[in-house]
């Protein structure tokens, strides 16, 4: 190991325990006791102790909103001390009686956390200063993220190699050409918004000498098998996929030739921080391709579920149909649902006549058809996920600090801006239309100008992330059948967890103390900003006032959600046939920064008694 190498993977694991002690405090896995409780309030800096038997260690830390925790860098001393690093390792080893892991889990935690460091470590070693991020278009930028800002594994993409890894990772910032294959409709079936049918959409895909190459391959394999080729449906695949499960698990289908591989296509593909989630390199215009991968990654196995594939298309339709009617989301705000408008759903003969089968059996085949956000921007107009924001560059500056000073604004008419640009789409849709998106970091893409100032967001993942109100709003009438069957229904409060805990909890959490850090603006005067733009939404729309009660957002406190909770103590590790896309682990009550003086609490749902709410993160 190179000293450059053996010194990011010290850094990678500095901040790996850094973040275990954070987020296992916040989620109560861990209860650090005050050394001196007259210290212990917020914002001040304190002693505090974490007790394991003949083992504890000593850290300093401030709280902050929401009960956060903010461990001061280098503080974390282990007692006695360590043979070799006393790094996230041995904290998750000597934690290990207290969060009653037993063998299996221990070493799939530790498998996980060996992975996540080494992905932190290889994103180091390649970290740019914040103005080279800045330059950087959207594309690029993805191979930059630190991944999702709550859980501690968050990069073990089990499944993958090291050579899987190098050649797929986001971070690895690589080509990838895809797979493509014929399924008969004996086994797959297509859907596509009104207008784009298969044909219309492989024209638009394909250029015709590839097209015709590979009609050519299916009409020879139809010739020999005796099917015909108008009798399938093309969709391309991973090249990882393609040999780690449609090989082996459809061998049978590809003996038969009812699969039939056409070849390679031309185009070089770069993954997203979703992973299956890709963008066309050599044709931007073109749609960026959701395909599954037979890895577990962050909590799921991220595979692609039948019936959310098969009615993307028509929820994608639905919501473009809300946007074009409705005046405020169409002429006065930039909102873009990006829509998912086409798809290929296949299904296995074997795995679905065994109901429960672990779930990743039944999510094994198929590919969506997503928007670019590319064709959104304007001359000299900019894209970036929210989640890019948190970013800090190799020379310590963050990206949001030097987005502000390009932009020419002051830091709080920039978060303004910002503000402005994200929370009035999201919380029409809420209010108005009973219809929550899961806006976390990485499903919300910010729109800049050319001075780098936000003016617009683009949101995605619609088919499994979101939700509804229960009963019948005259907006959901236009809903189609297959639409209906997937989409989720919740009450109105547990609907609300779209922005208290995608958004509010699971980035501002993080993004607050940035801002106080590094552009001098204090965490009460940013969440004053945040409930003055939900307050302004609230006093435009007085024919909704009955509504916003109902949602909580400014009651005095809500369910905590616990990601970690859910990885390390509930399903994360084990095969379950259960589908995951339903609900997130909570774990108590966490106060609301964005409350007033004398706010009511948020009612408590059936379900937190169950410990779940509303999955807002996948």
């Amino acid at each position: 190991m190179n000293p450059s190498t053996h010194q990011a993977w010290q850094r990678a694991g500095e901040r790996l325990l850094l973040k275990a002690v954070e987020e296992f405090a916040y989620e109560e896995l861990l209860v650090p006791v005050a050394l001196d409780p007259a210290e212990a309030v917020e914002g001040r800096e304190a002693s505090y102790r974490l007790e394991f038997g003949a083992v504890h260690w000593i850290f300093r830390a401030r709280r902050g909103t929401f009960g956060t925790w903010r461990v001061t860098p280098g503080s974390a001393v282990r007692h006695p001390a360590a043979e070799g690093e006393a790094g996230p390792e041995r904290l998750l080893l000597d934690a290990r009686a207290v969060l009653d892991w037993d063998g299996s889990t221990t070493a799939e935690v530790l498998r996980e956390l060996t992975a996540t460091r080494r992905a932190d470590a290889l994103s180091l070693a390649a970290a740019l200063p914040a103005a080279a991020l800045a330059d950087l278009d959207h594309l690029d930028l993805e191979a930059h993220q630190d991944g999702h800002p709550c859980m501690l594994l968050n990069k073990g993409r089990l499944g993958f190699s090291a050579a899987d890894t190098a050649a797929y990772a986001p971070e690895s910032a690589g080509e990838v050409r895809l797979v493509w294959v014929a399924a008969h409709t004996s086994l797959a079936a297509y859907s596509g918004v009104p207008g784009l049918d298969a044909e219309t959409l492989l024209g638009e895909e394909l250029d015709p000498g590839t097209r015709q190459g590979f009609a050519d391959a299916l009409r020879e394999s139809c010739a020999v098998g005796g099917f015909e080729p108008e009798d399938f449906v093309w969709l391309p695949v991973h090249p990882f996929h393609w040999d780690e499960a449609v090989r082996t698990l459809y061998c049978a289908e590809l003996a038969e030739g009812r699969i039939v591989h056409l070849g390679e296509g031309p185009d070089r593909y770069r993954p997203l921080q979703s992973i299956r989630t890709l963008a066309n390199l050599d044709h931007p215009g073109r749609r960026n391709v959701k395909v599954p991968l037979m890895i577990r990654n962050t909590l799921v196995w991220r595979g692609l579920s039948p019936g959310p594939t098969h009615a993307a298309p028509d929820i994608s339709h639905w919501l473009h149909r809300l946007r074009a009617e409705d005046p405020f989301l169409s002429d006065e705000l930039r909102f873009h649902p990006l829509g998912e408008v086409a798809a290929v759903s296949v299904r296995h003969p074997l795995y679905e006549s065994v109901a429960d089968a672990p779930y990743r059996y039944h999510e094994l085949f198929g590919a969506v058809w997503r928007e670019p956000v590319s064709q959104l921007l304007g001359e000299g107009e900019r894209a970036r996920t929210m989640a890019a924001l948190l970013k800090t560059g190799s020379d310590g500056a963050t990206l949001v600090g030097e987005l502000v000073n390009r932009s020419g604004l002051s830091a709080a008419q920039w978060l303004d801006r910002f503000l402005g640009a994200l929370l009035p789409g999201l919380l029409h849709h809420l209010y108005r239309y009973g219809v929550a998106f899961c806006p976390h970091g990485e499903n919300t893409v910010i729109l800049y100008d050319a001075r780098d100032v936000p003016i617009g967001i683009a949101v995605k993942d619609f088919a499994e992330d979101v939700n509804l109100l229960p009963g019948e709003l005259p907006e959901y009438a236009a809903l189609t059948d297959r639409a209906r069957e997937v989409l989720l229904r919740w009450p109105a409060h547990e609907l609300a967890h779209s922005l208290l805990s995608a958004v509010f909890a699971g980035h501002f959490r993080f993004f607050a103390p940035l801002l106080a850090d590094e552009l001098d603006v204090p965490e009460a005067e940013f969440w004053s900003m945040v409930r003055r733009e939900i307050e302004r939404y609230h006093d435009s729309r007085p024919e909704l006032a009955d509504r916003f009660p109902e949602f909580g957002l400014l009651a005095a406190d809500f369910d905590r959600v616990a990601l970690n909770r859910e990885q390390l103590l509930g399903g994360g590790f084990h095969d379950r046939a259960e589908r995951d896309e339903g609900f997130d682990v909570v774990h108590g009550r966490i106060a609301n920064p964005l409350a007033a003086p004398g706010a009511p609490a948020a009612p408590v749902p059936p379900a937190a008694a169950s410990g779940t709410s509303p999955r807002e993160t996948r």
